[in-house]
């Protein structure tokens, strides 16, 4: 019994009829729902005279989930972007299901994305207001008052020079060591050599913190996420469908007691070897297109 239901009017024109509408479903066949999952685990592991006699659902699907979830990070092909314009707060709020950024980029006129990166030598620590005797200042509950901003942020947001500044003569000492210590002039630390822009994640408040020169630039994050947001995000590349029965069947194993040790490790082998194909096939690794990638090592570069 075939797995495609639908005519081929039905997948290209979607539910209501209308070419590229928005309700399409394309390329919706690589993947396996976690429901289906859940059955083909069912129906394969589970019964009499097989590796798990009796489990309830409920438990196959947490499982599942897991499986999901930890292979997001770093197997599945689940990496998300947004795109926003950044404004005169230069900060950008992170995703809701947000757990890793893989890079931040910006696009200029021409398209192309160029990366933006991280810092690590700024923050924006919680600021407690003083009075003029510096003695902290306590609301009516006897808690600190905080600033709604930190002078570290404040100095961070105007202290950034473009990498377009050539006229150095109304600079004094530090504006020039700044200029040089950000990666606008030779001989600098490579981490530093850029003008590109740079940015830190606030991960107390939840929040991506630009440079100055960002203010009004497309920004570009592409993050990863753990698969597990929405319902529709809950599926699983078919590449990956047999290490994810592997993970499923050795993590069910290894949490029921009285369970063979062998029987275990036998599993957590079977699962090892079907994770790795399955990073193998996801790395879509082209001959034809390597092989174009290979031919700049023709090129000498003089050091």
């Amino acid at each position: 019994m075939g797995l495609i239901n639908q005519t081929s009017e039905q997948y290209y024109e979607g539910a209501d009829g209308q070419w590229n509408s928005g309700d399409e479903n394309y390329g919706a066949y690589q993947f396996t729902s976690i429901k289906d999952l859940v059955n083909n685990f069912m129906i394969a592991y589970v019964g009499e005279d097989k590796i798990i006699s009796k489990i309830k659902r409920t438990d196959v699907a947490f499982h599942a989930q897991r499986a999901i979830q930890e292979f997001s990070f770093d197997l599945l092909p689940s990496t998300k972007a947004i795109e926003i314009e950044v404004g005169p707060a230069l900060n950008m709020p992170l995703p809701q299901d947000y757990v890793n950024y893989v890079r931040f980029t910006w696009t200029g006129e021409d398209g192309i994305e160029r990366i933006i990166y991280p810092t690590r030598e700024t923050s924006n620590p919680t600021a407690y207001v003083q009075d003029g005797n510096y003695e902290y200042l306590f609301d009516q509950n006897g808690d600190v008052v905080e600033a709604n901003q930190s002078e570290t942020l404040t100095n961070f947001n105007k202290a950034y020079y473009s990498s377009n500044t050539d006229d150095l003569r109304n600079m004094n000492d530090a504006d020039i060591f700044n200029l040089y210590r950000y990666g606008q002039r030779y001989g600098l630390n490579p981490e530093q050599a850029q003008g590109n822009g740079v940015f830190y994640i606030d991960q107390q408040r939840g929040i991506a913190q630009f440079s100055s020169n960002m203010a009004n630039k497309i920004v570009t994050l592409r993050y990863i996420s753990d698969g597990l947001g929405t319902d529709e995000e809950m599926k699983v590349h078919k590449f990956a469908e047999e290490a994810i029965y592997k993970y499923i069947a050795h993590a069910v194993l290894a949490t029921r007691a009285n369970t063979p040790e062998y029987q275990i490790n036998r599993y957590k082998k079977e699962m090892s070897a079907a994770k790795r194909n399955a990073k193998i096939r996801l790395s879509n690794l082209k001959i034809a297109e390597l092989a174009q990638v290979m031919r700049n090592q023709s090129k000498w570069i003089k050091h």
